[in-house]
């Protein structure tokens, strides 16, 4: 409870209460306002406390996620170096592929030259392809 207290916190805290008190005298001022006879501060009237209970959702929400961040910093246990999994590293690997028979079929073959060479350009875009129909 105590990182809540920080200056930083302090001014959060500040903060939220006025947007609250705001919203709720804005929403008693729309009130007003709707006794009087203006219709579309009805709407207002409840739209301002809604808007404050969203702002103590959000605050709350908060809270408990510094708090149970907090908590979960203090209980987590200290790996020993030694017995720390190693890193996972990957990279491409180009694999040969079978040759597919694709002389009957010209868009095919085209499009065979196509993915070609986008697998030996792996930086490059589409729209660089050499070939006009496919850009």
């Amino acid at each position: 409870m105590r990182r809540l207290l920080t200056p930083g916190w302090l001014a959060g805290h500040a903060l939220a209460l006025l947007a609250v008190v705001t919203c709720l005298a804005l929403g008693w001022w729309q009130a007003g306002r709707a006794a009087e006879g203006n219709t579309l501060s009805w709407a207002y009237t409840f739209e301002w406390p809604i808007f404050a209970i969203f702002v103590v959702v959000i605050w709350v929400r908060e809270i408990r996620l510094t708090l149970r961040k907090g908590r979960a910093e203090s209980t987590a246990p200290t790996v020993d170096p030694v017995d720390r999994p190693r890193p996972v590293i990957t990279r491409r690997v180009n694999q040969p592929t079978a040759a597919v028979d694709d002389s009957g079929d010209p868009q095919l073959a085209e499009y065979n030259r196509y993915l070609a060479w986008l697998n030996e350009n792996p930086e490059a875009r589409p729209s660089d392809y050499p070939a006009k129909e496919y850009r």
